[in-house]
């Protein structure tokens, strides 16, 4: 019985050193796409908030893209100022015409890449990515 104990002295720790960099890559994945989740939703509603705005007359693309952009750096994006945002107005919608606010924003895993490679070392699992959100509503 001692004889057995004496040869897997080392088999916990070689276990541990082999599942924890697999835990740690699926927690830091699971809290990274809950970040991004949270930052496409913010980008929705900043595009719904300017199509809300644009289908009003009297509105000009200056004020669309600032409301837009008012919104994204409400919702703490920190990148707000490198998002492209696209005002289309006039757009075929049926018998009538609507406007179209498109959001592309650069996004950015903090965590997910290190990790990743710790896993495999020339992973592209956690690259760059870039959102994009857009909202049609019919002009008045």
């Amino acid at each position: 019985m001692f004889k057995r104990l004496r040869n897997q002295r080392g088999a916990a720790l070689l276990e541990t050193a082999v599942t924890l960099p697999l835990v740690l890559l699926v927690s830091v994945s699971i809290f990274e796409f809950g970040r991004a989740y949270q930052t496409w939703q913010v980008l929705t509603n900043a595009a719904r908030e300017g199509a809300r705005l644009a289908v009003l007359e009297g509105q000009t693309d200056a004020q669309v893209t600032s409301t837009v952009r008012n919104y994204l750096t409400g919702g703490r994006l920190t990148n707000a100022a490198s998002a492209s945002i696209l005002v289309v107005r006039n757009v075929p919608f049926g018998a009538t015409t609507a406007s179209r606010i498109t959001v592309n924003y650069p996004f950015q895993f903090m965590v997910l890449s290190p990790v990743a490679r710790l896993v495999r070392g020339n992973s592209t699992v956690g690259a760059p990515l870039t959102m994009q959100s857009s909202a049609l509503m019919r002009n008045e």
